[in-house]
């Protein structure tokens, strides 16, 4: 199999969306040219994306929206729910048990962990907050395979070490430490600081940075 680009792959969820969307108005076929007006690119770039996972386009008929977004949602896995737990009751990890859009998105918040003696025990939005002590036995008894940790950096290591214990399969770390893959747990690591600072070059920059919005070759039909 050949390899993909990292580019092409953060784009995936950007397609669904799109093509979500253009289901949500009875839009049933779609040309690159199309699909790139929408989500920013050119129209050789979304060909070229899509062409890394099969053969989607027929010339003079476009892409089938539907056919599309069946096999997006495959390749990203989200065809089937995965259970989560959040890692951190604070602000951030109440938002984010409580937030609607997960469960839409195939993926289902089904536990709560905290140190903190006085949110032990309690519900956020119908989620139990347990013990960090009870990570491996929730975990297990849950099924869970994906952690969202929203702790300080300082607990990092610790709750690292014992998710090494456990069946999980992937983290998203907020908990604001860069760290690298430990394993079998593939872990993405959301910097929201770093977010900014990308943008504000990006808004410092504008005149100075080329873009995959320009160039391509429009072929409307596919």
């Amino acid at each position: 199999m050949k390899k993909i680009p990292v580019p092409t792959v953060n784009r995936l969820s950007i397609y669904l969306k799109c093509f979500n969307e253009l289901l949500d108005s009875n839009i049933l076929n779609v040309s690159s040219s199309e699909i790139a007006k929408i989500i920013g690119l050119n129209s050789a770039q979304v060909r070229k994306d899509l062409a890394y996972f099969g053969k989607f386009g027929r010339r003079g008929f476009g892409y089938n929206v539907s056919y599309l977004k069946e096999n997006i949602t495959k390749i990203l896995g989200t065809h089937k729910n995965w259970n989560v737990a959040i890692i951190g009751a604070g602000n951030l990890g109440r938002a984010l048990t409580m937030y609607k859009g997960f469960l839409n998105r195939g993926f289902s918040i089904v536990a709560c962990f905290d140190n903190d003696p006085a949110k032990i025990g309690w519900e956020i939005d119908g989620i139990n907050i347990y013990s960090i002590e009870e990570i491996e036995k929730i975990i297990k008894k849950e099924k869970i395979e994906i952690a969202i940790i929203t702790t300080p950096s300082s607990s990092l290591s610790e709750i690292i070490n014992i998710l090494k214990k456990t069946n999980i399969k992937g983290i998203l770390n907020f908990a604001g430490k860069h760290i690298l893959n430990e394993g079998k747990i593939m872990i993405r690591n959301v910097d929201l600081a770093l977010e900014l600072e990308q943008l504000t070059f990006l808004i410092s920059n504008k005149n100075k940075i080329q873009t995959e919005e320009k160039g391509g070759k429009n072929q409307d039909n596919l």
